[in-house]
């Protein structure tokens, strides 16, 4: 049996795509909360791990050539779990590489950053700014059009077969409602979206700290820690 890979993770979609892979592939893992509206991000400990004190990050003591390794930024541990056990869930080699690649990073520099800002400046701004409110929920639309037009294509995005291009955008597509979405209007990515969302393994991803997941509205000093002047100190 493997030693296993510690998680420092919090239930987020970043933290959730590592989750699922993780039980996709059936690796043991250890999951190390990093409860980032109390601001564990910035302790020293989690800082050794990852100088951009994001989540999620990994340790995998069985590292390449054996050897101990920690690596953060969500697509990069996608992309080194795959071919640290040889999944298919990144085909090897190909057309199919690629294509899974290309749409890894559309949600890694398109969806992701996209749907976070609309969320932040629709749900936790203290200030609600019209302008930035709109332009990033005409994002979010375009964004799901594309998808759209993909997934009419195909039965996943990098083609016909399930891979961490789906996992990597399904954590952010998952409770349209919070970016005042129907996936009436997108049947094809609500047929996608189920599809995925049925998995066991999905279902166990993101139950993953669930319980730890925020209730009710954002004190002030999550808000702080999150998006306050907390988060441009020098350290």
């Amino acid at each position: 049996m493997p030693a296993p890979i510690r998680v420092h993770s919090w239930p987020t979609p970043n933290g959730h795509k590592v989750h699922i892979l993780l039980e996709e592939l059936g690796l043991p893992y250890e999951v190390v909360p990093v409860n980032i509206g109390a601001g564990e991000q910035f302790r020293p400990e989690f800082l050794a791990i990852t100088p951009n004190h994001r989540i999620p990050a990994i340790e995998d003591p069985e590292g390449p050539e054996g050897r101990p390794l920690a690596l953060f930024e969500s697509g990069a541990i996608l992309i080194y779990l795959c071919e640290k056990t040889g999944s298919s869930l990144l085909p090897a080699a190909g057309e199919a590489r690629h294509l899974c690649l290309q749409w890894l990073m559309f949600q890694m520099g398109g969806v992701g950053p996209m749907f976070g800002q609309y969320n932040h400046f629709a749900a936790y701004a203290p200030e609600k700014i019209p302008y930035a409110i709109t332009r990033y929920a005409n994002e979010v639309q375009r964004l799901h059009r594309v998808l759209e037009k993909r997934l009419a294509q195909s039965a996943y995005l990098a083609g016909p077969d399930y891979t961490i291009a789906d996992i990597a955008t399904f954590p952010w597509v998952r409770n349209p409602d919070r970016r005042g979405i129907d996936l009436a209007h997108f049947p094809s990515v609500k047929r996608w979206h189920d599809a995925i969302a049925a998995r066991a393994a999905v279902q166990r991803g993101v139950a993953v700290l669930a319980d730890r997941q925020r209730q009710g509205p954002m004190s002030e000093e999550e808000r702080e820690n999150m998006f306050g002047a907390t988060q441009f100190k020098a350290r």
